[in-house]
C-alpha cells in the first residue's frame, strides 16, 4: 500500500466511523429499549454478563458466539474503565459491539479487494478505497450495525476467514470459520467455500496443463459451449477419482474438513442445524430463493449489471442460443410452480421490506411469479457474465455454495443474502469510477430512506400498545 493510499484509507475509515457514531447516537436516543430480535439477544447477553451461562432462551435459533464475544469485550473494558452497575452490558453497550464489527468489516473488505485484484495494476488506490466504503455501507448489512444482531459479527468472521484462506493460512481460516459458525450455523457453507477456493485453484492449474498438452485454447475462451462444459465435467470426474489427487487436496484442506466434520457432529447431536425454536425455521427446497437473490443482486448492483451494453449482449446471446434459453425458461417455470413457499412471517409482519415487496409485487396476481421469469433469466445471465474473469471451477464452487445457503431457507429474508452478495461483489472486475460513485450514491440514498423511516415513521398495531418501526 502506497503512503498516499494508506493516508486516504485511514481518513476514509475515520470519517466513516465518525458518521456511524453520530447515527448510532441518533438510533440509541430514539430506540433505547431492545427492538425486534433484540428482545431475545439482549437479555441472553446480559445473562452471560452476570455469569449465568446455563441460561438459554429457547426462541434463539443461533449459537452463542455473539454473546460470548460480547462478554469477552465488555467485561474487560468495564474493568479497565471502572464501569459498574447497569451501564455494563446495557443495550447501548451491546449495540456498540456491532459498531466495532462494522469498522472491522470495512478494513477486511479493503484487504480482500487488495488481495483478489492484486494482479490488476490499472486499479487505483482511490478505486479500492471507494469500493471498500461502498460495500461497508451495503444497506442490508449497514442497518444492523446499529442494533444488537448477529449479522455484522457473522460477516466479520466469514470475511476474515476468506482473507486468511486467500493468503494460504488455512488453519487460521478454519478457526475463524468456526467463530463465524458460532454466530450463524449456515456460515459453515462459507467454510466449504474457502476449501473450495483451494480445490478450484488446483483444478484450474491441472486443467491448464491438460489444455497445454492438447495444444488447445485457453480456458477463458471455453466458457459457454455445451461441448466444452461436458469436457470440463469429464476432466473434473477424472481428476477427483484419482487417489493421488484426493490425498493432495485433503492435505491442503484438512483444517476445513475437520470443521465440517465438527458441524455434522453438531447436527447429529442437536437433531438439526437450528437450536431453540425450530418451528419457524424448517428447511425445504425453496428454489425460487435463488431467483430472489439474483433479483436482489441486480437491484443493488444495477450500475454494473443493468447497463445498455449488458442488455445488448444478452439479447445477442438470446438470438444465438434460443433453444438453450427456452430450456432454461421451462426449468425456471417448473421450479417456481412446484417449489414456491410463503412463510407465515412474510405475510404477517409489516415492519420489513420483504412484506411490501411480496404484497405489492407477488400478490398482485397469481401469474406475476411466472411473468418475472424472463427477468430472472436475464439476471442469471448478467450475474454469470460479470464472473467470467474467474475460473470455471471457482464459478461452479461458488454456485454450489450459493444454492446451499439460499435454497433451504423457507423465509424470504434479505439478511440471508448479505454474505453471498458481498463475496460475489468482491470478485467481479472493478467498474469505472463513475459506476462506483453511482453505486455508493445509491447505497447512501437507500440507507437514508431506511433510517428516516425507522426513526421517524413509527406506527402501532391494533392489538398492541408498543411502538413499531420499519426496518430491513
Amino acid at each position: 500500500m502506497e503512503r498516499a493510499e494508506a493516508y486516504g484509507f485511514c481518513g476514509a475509515v475515520s470519517g466513516a466511523f465518525l458518521l456511524s457514531c453520530l447515527l448510532f447516537a441518533a438510533v440509541s436516543r430514539r430506540q433505547r429499549a431492545p427492538y425486534m430480535d433484540e428482545v431475545f439477544h439482549v437479555p441472553q447477553a446480559q445473562a452471560y454478563c452476570q455469569g449465568r451461562f446455563l441460561q438459554w432462551d429457547p426462541m434463539i435459533t443461533t449459537l452463542p458466539g455473539l454473546y460470548l464475544l460480547s462478554v469477552g469485550v465488555v467485561k474487560p473494558a468495564a474493568w479497565l474503565l471502572g464501569w459498574t452497575g447497569s451501564v455494563v452490558c446495557s443495550v447501548g453497550m451491546l449495540r456498540f459491539i456491532n459498531l466495532l464489527f462494522s469498522a472491522g468489516n470495512l478494513y477486511l473488505l479493503y484487504l480482500l479487494l487488495l488481495k483478489i485484484h492484486q494482479k490488476n495494476k490499472a486499479v487505483s488506490g482511490f478505486q479500492r478505497i471507494l469500493s471498500a466504503l461502498t460495500l461497508a455501507t451495503f444497506p442490508t448489512l449497514y442497518f444492523f450495525t446499529f442494533l444488537y444482531y448477529t449479522d455484522p459479527g457473522s460477516v466479520f468472521f466469514t470475511l476474515f476467514a476468506y482473507l486468511m484462506c486467500l493468503y494460504g493460512n488455512h488453519k487460521t481460516s478454519a478457526l475463524l470459520g468456526f467463530c463465524g459458525f458460532m454466530f450463524r450455523q449456515t456460515n459453515i457453507v462459507w467454510t466449504v467455500f474457502c476449501a473450495g477456493n483451494v480445490v478450484a485453484e488446483k483444478l484450474n492449474e491441472a486443467w491448464k496443463t491438460e489444455l497445454q498438452k492438447k495444444k488447445d485454447e485457453k480456458i477463458s475462451s471455453k466458457k459457454g459451449s455445451f461441448s466444452d462444459l461436458t469436457r470440463i465435467l469429464q476432466f473434473l470426474i477424472k481428476y477427483l477419482i484419482s487417489p493421488k489427487n484426493i490425498v493432495k487436496l485433503t492435505a491442503l484442506t484438512w483444517p476445513y474438513i475437520v470443521l465440517v466434520t465438527v458441524f455434522f457432529g453438531f447436527v447429529f447431536i442437536n437433531g438439526g442445524i437450528v437450536v431453540g425454536d425450530r418451528s419457524s425455521h424448517e428447511a425445504c427446497l425453496h428454489f425460487p430463493q435463488l431467483f430472489y437473490f439474483l433479483s436482489f443482486t441486480v437491484f443493488f448492483s444495477f450500475p454494473h449489471l443493468l447497463t445498455p451494453t449488458k442488455i445488448r449482449k444478452f439479447l445477442l446471446s438470446l438470438r444465438k442460443h434460443p433453444l438453450q434459453y427456452g430450456i432454461i425458461t421451462v426449468i425456471f417455470l417448473f421450479l417456481i410452480w412446484k417449489f414456491t413457499y410463503v412463510h407465515k412471517y412474510l405475510l404477517a409482519d409489516n415492519r420489513h421490506y420483504t412484506f411490501y415487496v411480496w404484497r405489492k409485487v407477488f400478490q398482485r396476481h397469481e401469474l406475476v411469479k411466472y411473468v418475472l421469469v424472463p427477468f430472472y433469466v436475464f439476471a442469471g445471465w448478467t450475474f454469470a457474465d460479470t464472473l467470467k474473469s474467474k475460473s470455471i471451477f471457482w464459478i461452479l464452487m461458488y454456485f454450489v455454495c450459493l444454492l446451499a445457503v439460499t435454497v433451504p431457507q423457507k423465509l424470504l429474508e434479505f439478511r440471508y443474502f448479505i454474505l453471498p452478495f458481498l463475496i460475489y461483489r468482491l470478485n467481479i472486475p472493478f467498474p469505472s469510477i463513475y459506476r462506483q460513485l453511482l453505486e455508493l450514491g445509491f447505497y447512501i440514498v437507500v440507507n437514508a430512506v431506511t433510517f428516516y423511516l425507522f426513526l421517524n415513521r413509527t406506527f402501532q398495531w391494533e392489538n398492541s400498545d408498543e411502538i413499531q418501526r420499519f426496518m430491513w
